[in-house]
């Protein structure tokens, strides 16, 4: 194929895919709740969950920003839930761990009827292109890296929350350097009061968090808060916004992603849903042997309902699509039903990955049909 002055093979999309799932040396990072962002998602789909939990049928999409004693809160809604935006925020935000207080701003308005005029026929609630990965190489059917740089962010909140080393904020960040199976370095930023010394921060998380995660450490590059000192987070630090974190919600960045973020929408945008169909899709492609590792792809187009694409590939770059056609059905209304995505459970899906977890639909392993 020829396109103005590049050529193109009709494959080259294909490889470069296989040559992600084939990578090596990668590098992948995760955030703890008190994260910014991570507050701003949790923030978001604390209000997606209201509207769920009082009307199934809600039409959700909430952005939240946050900084410097300021807090956004705005965007759609299609229900006949009656929410209060500002003391959903204020509750998430105590609840991760924050005492400040907050100047909290909503601009929530009805959705628009050009939008719901193909949704409520059952179609898609945008256009898109979204992606679903699974790897045998872990039991949660996800990238080993990935999984252990989530293990340490979970790991600093329940530092923090036990009371073992109450010093650590609720803003903390990993990162993990893998080749192959091996752990090359790994990086753990962590918010801590301020009379604790480097010295006794690095020693604490290294012996009551990278150790017992890790075992034997020799070998392994470790840093501990690289810059010496880490004792102002969170908004007073830093400015936070719904969805930028969509690779830590998802694959670590070593694979595709479509663009569009979960938080704040409710299932009938597939940004959101057929990202989780699609991994659902792969982790059984998997669990049921038919790969190693899939990556699964599925694209729409606002208003309908049959997706214009679904594909899928194993580790060796074959197509094995016609199975996952036979088993899912990705038009938005068999999604929403089959992984019952009308309950209200999206704020627990918003900080430590969306993947990988158990009590989630989308994480089941069900028998499938050659």
């Amino acid at each position: 194929m020829f396109l103005g002055n590049y050529e193109f093979d009709c494959y080259g999309t294909v490889s470069v895919i296989i040559s992600f799932m084939r990578t090596r040396i990668y590098t992948v990072e995760s955030v703890t709740s008190g994260h910014p962002d991570k507050v701003c998602d949790q923030i978001s789909d604390a209000v997606v969950d209201e509207c769920l939990r009082q009307d199934t049928g809600s039409r959700v999409a909430i952005e939240s920003f946050g900084g410097h004693g300021l807090l956004i809160v705005g965007g759609e809604v299609t229900t006949n839930a009656t929410f209060d935006a500002e003391s959903i925020a204020r509750q998430v935000y105590r609840d991760v761990g924050y005492t400040d207080d907050l100047r909290v701003v909503t601009n929530i308005v009805r959705q628009s009827p050009d939008i719901a005029q193909g949704v409520d026929t059952g179609g898609a609630g945008d256009q898109g292109i979204m992606y679903g990965y699974a790897t045998d190489e872990t039991p949660e059917y996800m990238p080993k890296g990935v999984v252990l740089a989530h293990a340490l962010t979970k790991g600093l909140e329940k530092l923090r929350r036990d009371g073992v080393a109450p010093w650590i904020g609720p803003d903390g960040k990993s990162q993990v350097t893998m080749e192959g199976s091996r752990i090359r370095t790994i990086l753990v930023s962590t918010q801590h009061d301020a009379a604790i010394s480097h010295e006794e921060v690095k020693k604490t998380i290294i012996e009551k968090l990278i150790r017992p995660l890790v075992g034997d450490i020799s070998g392994i590059e470790i840093f501990v808060n690289p810059t010496g000192a880490f004792t102002i987070g969170g908004f007073a630090a830093d400015t936070g916004l719904t969805g930028r974190k969509i690779m830590v919600d998802t694959y670590g960045g070593i694979l595709p992603h479509g663009g569009g973020c979960f938080s704040g929408k409710d299932p009938t945008k597939v940004d959101r849903s057929a990202a989780y169909m699609a991994r659902f899709a792969a982790k059984n492609l998997v669990a049921n042997h038919f790969a190693k590792r899939c990556l699964v792809s599925v694209a729409y187009a606002i208003g309908k309902a049959e997706p214009l694409m679904v594909h899928a590939i194993d580790e060796e770059g074959r197509d094995i699509g016609a199975v996952v056609r036979k088993n899912f059905d990705f038009r938005p209304r068999a999604i929403i039903e089959r992984l019952r995505l009308r309950e209200p459970w999206y704020r627990k899906t918003a900080a430590y990955g969306h993947f990988g977890r158990d009590g989630f639909p989308w994480e089941e392993i069900i028998s499938l049909k050659e």
